[in-house]
């Protein structure tokens, strides 16, 4: 099914109406980059719990600029290791499987992979600071994050795109997260340009395997000129707060038994901003809907065993649009 051009030119008039970030915003942005080092740990969300998430701090690091040695550095094996990308990366090719204990980091805003993504399947994984983009329905998702052996995954100022002039099964989706992975934190990342963006949950048939996983938190993200799945949950648990979604069809869908906890959030040009199309529920506090659909039935999830600190939905897309996405420096 193809989308019309008029889809696609609405958006893009909705985003340029969004608010630009202040030169004190962009000042605290370069302030974050200049902390940021290479073995920071997971420091918000899901992420934090069972044992925290380190990826490959205390393991050597190894620069990376192809596909082949990328690939080797990755899936080596299961031992500590950061993994620097430098430069853009390009090869139409499957995901990149990664090993557990391993921090991916982007060296700087130059580091892109394209045509390729990323397979977590184990445990403790680190990727932060990197863009990725176009990664054809036949190659996997950009990133995809599946078992339960995945536990402990943080995505962090990641870039994740394709683009809305193909159709939207000619790509899959950009961050999937899925088969009873738990203990998955997303935070300032910016999607963009895409169809089917985040999945929590690939089908209405897994219960089994996935009632009682799938603890996911999104925080600080910034959703831009995508149709759908910001994100879209099934059986597992959400928290989803901070997040700004500019110019989307169908933003947050808890669906399947789905509990989510969505907090200081603002939408503008948001079709169906919270919803459910059968057994989801929600609890909601402190959204700026502006007139989007919002009308998921109240749930039961009223906290979260983490802190956290709220931005307030009056100060969400000023705050995101500054830092979210790949930028850092390393």
């Amino acid at each position: 099914m193809r989308f019309s051009s008029v889809f696609s030119l609405s958006l893009l008039g909705l985003a340029l109406a969004a608010p630009t970030p202040t030169e004190e915003e962009k000042r605290a942005v370069a302030h974050i980059a200049k902390r940021a080092t290479v073995t920071d740990a997971a420091n918000v969300g899901y992420a934090t719990l069972n044992g925290g998430t380190t990826g490959g701090k205390g393991g050597p690091t190894t620069t990376v600029s192809t596909y082949a040695q990328f690939s080797a550095a990755a899936a080596a094996d299961d031992s500590a290791r950061v993994i620097v990308v430098s430069g853009t990366i390009q090869q139409t090719a499957d995901q990149i499987r990664v090993g557990a204990n391993k921090s991916i980091i982007g060296k700087n805003s130059s580091a892109k992979l394209i045509g390729f993504g990323l397979l977590i399947k184990k445990k403790n994984v680190i990727v932060r600071n990197l863009s990725i983009s176009k990664v054809l329905a036949d190659n996997g998702d950009a990133i995809g994050i599946q078992s339960g052996a995945a536990t402990n995954i943080w995505v962090d100022h990641v870039d994740l795109s394709s683009d809305l002039s193909h159709d939207k099964d000619f790509y899959d989706g950009l961050l999937d997260i899925t088969h009873a992975a738990d203990f998955v934190t997303v935070s300032n990342t910016k999607f963009h340009d895409h169809f089917k963006t985040s999945l929590v949950g690939h089908s209405d048939n897994n219960a089994a395997e996935d009632t009682g996983h799938l603890r996911v938190t999104y925080a600080n993200n910034y959703w831009t000129n995508v149709n759908s799945r910001g994100p879209s949950l099934r059986f597992g648990t959400g928290h989803i707060f901070n997040n700004y979604y500019n110019a989307m069809s169908d933003c947050i869908n808890t669906r399947s038994n789905a509990q989510v906890l969505v907090e200081s959030n603002a939408f503008v040009g948001a079709g169906k901003a919270l919803y459910t199309v059968d057994t989801g529920k929600a609890v909601q506090r402190d959204n700026a809907f502006n007139g989007a659909e919002a009308d998921a039935p109240a749930g039961s999830l009223t906290s979260v065993p983490y802190s956290y600190s709220l931005l307030g939905s009056g100060k969400v897309a000023a705050s995101v649009q500054a830092s979210a996405g790949a930028t850092l420096s390393f």
